[in-house]
C-alpha cells in the first residue's frame, strides 16, 4: 500500500513522497527498500542514516535525522503494533467443521465456526460466532467459547469453564485443570485430594501464550479479567483473581488464593505465594519473589543484582555472618 494510505488511516503527521510503496515491515538494521520500518528509542539513532527503509516511523523531534519519508507518532511502539497488524501474515481460516472432528448433537455451534481436525465438543458446550477451535482441540462439557475467540491447535477447555469473546489462546493451554490441593490424613499416612469444583472464568480479549496453565478452584472460581495478557508458560494456581488489563510475562508461578489488581506488570519468572493481594498499578521486576500482600501501587523487586561469580562467593560469605553481626550491633547500641 502507498505511505498516504497508512498515514490516513493512522492519522499520523508525514513528511516527503508519500507515494512511496509499502510491502512490509522489518527492523533498522534489517529493512528493505520496500518496507516500513521504526525508530523507538533514543539508543537507536545512529540506525537511522543507515538504514534502507523505505519509510520510518519516529517522534516528531527525531525527524530531522533522515531525508527518508516519515511518519510522524507520539508513541511509535503504538504505531507500530496498528501498521504491523496490516501486514500479519497469520492465516484466517475459512469456516468449516472438519470431518474427523467430534462434536456432540447437545453442543451449541454458532454462525462462522472453525472445528479443526480432529478436535472434541463434548455436550452442553456453547462456542460462539465465528469462534475457532485448532485442531486436535478440546472443549469440554458445558464450556462457553465467545464469539471471535480462537484456541490453536491442542488447546485444553475442562468442564465448566467460560472465556469470553475476542480472545486467543495459543497451542497446549491447559484451562481448568484441578489446582493443587491436598490435605494429609494421618490416620490412613496419605493425602487426600481436595476436589476443585469451581471453575475458571475468563474475560474479554485475553490474550493466553502456550504452555501456559490456568487452574480451577476449590472455593470459589479462577478469574481473569478483560484485556489480561499472559506470555508462555504461565502459572495461574487455583481461586487466583486477576483484575482487568494486567499483563503477565513468561514462567511467573502465581499460588492460588491470590488477588491481583487492575493494569499490573508481573515480569518474567516471577514467583507470588498464596493468599495475598496486590493492588492496581503494581509493577513486578522479573525474578522477584512476593511473599506478602503489595498494598500500596510502584515499581517492586527482590533478589540480588548480576555480578561476578566471584564476588558473587564473597557476598554468600558475608550473608551467612549477618545473622551474628546484627546481633553484635544491638549489643553495641544497647551498651551505650
Amino acid at each position: 500500500m502507498k505511505l498516504s494510505e497508512i498515514a490516513e488511516k493512522f492519522r499520523l503527521e508525514f513528511r516527503g513522497d508519500v507515494d512511496v510503496d509499502i510491502q512490509g515491515i522489518a527492523g533498522l538494521q534489517d529493512a528493505g527498500p520496500n518496507q516500513i520500518s521504526f525508530l523507538f528509542s533514543g539508543r537507536y539513532r545512529s540506525l537511522v542514516e543507515s538504514t534502507q527503509a523505505a519509510a520510518i516511523v519516529l517522534r516528531k523531534e527525531d525527524a530531522s535525522l533522515t531525508t527518508r519519508p516519515v511518519l510522524i507518532s507520539g508513541n511509535p511502539r503504538l504505531a507500530w503494533a496498528q501498521i504491523a497488524a496490516m501486514f500479519d501474515p497469520t492465516p484466517v481460516a475459512t469456516p468449516y467443521v472438519d470431518v474427523s472432528a467430534v462434536v456432540s448433537d447437545q453442543a451449541q455451534l454458532g454462525k462462522s465456526v472453525v472445528i479443526g481436525p480432529q478436535a472434541v465438543i463434548e455436550p452442553g458446550a456453547v462456542i460462539g460466532d465465528g469462534a475457532e477451535i485448532g485442531a486436535g482441540g478440546f472443549v469440554g462439557e458445558g464450556v462457553a467459547i465467545g464469539a471471535g475467540t480462537r484456541l490453536m491447535p491442542h488447546v485444553v477447555v475442562y468442564h465448566g469453564c467460560s472465556i469470553g469473546e475476542g480472545c486467543l489462546v495459543h497451542s497446549n493451554v491447559v484451562i481448568g485443570a484441578d489446582g493443587f490441593g491436598f490435605e494429609f490424613d494421618s490416620d490412613s499416612g496419605d493425602y487426600i485430594k481436595i476436589p476443585q469444583v469451581y471453575g475458571v472464568q475468563i474475560g474479554k480479549h485475553v490474550e493466553i501464550g502456550a504452555g501456559t496453565t490456568v487452574d480451577r478452584g476449590a472455593l470459589n472460581d479462577t478469574t481473569i479479567g478483560d484485556g489480561c495478557k499472559l506470555d508462555n508458560q504461565v502459572q495461574i494456581g487455583h481461586g487466583t483473581r486477576i483484575d482487568h488489563h494486567t499483563v503477565i510475562s513468561g514462567c511467573t508461578a502465581i499460588a492460588g488464593s491470590t488477588k491481583i489488581g487492575s493494569y499490573c506488570l508481573i515480569g518474567g519468572a516471577v514467583g507470588i505465594v498464596d493468599n495475598i493481594e496486590i493492588t492496581d498499578q503494581v509493577e513486578i521486576t522479573a525474578m522477584t519473589l512476593v511473599s506478602q500482600s503489595i498494598l500500596e501501587k510502584g515499581r517492586y523487586s527482590s533478589g540480588t543484582g548480576l555480578m561476578r561469580g566471584t564476588d558473587w562467593k564473597r557476598s554468600v560469605v558475608g550473608f551467612r555472618k549477618l545473622d551474628d553481626m546484627l546481633k553484635r550491633l544491638r549489643r553495641l547500641e544497647s551498651d551505650r
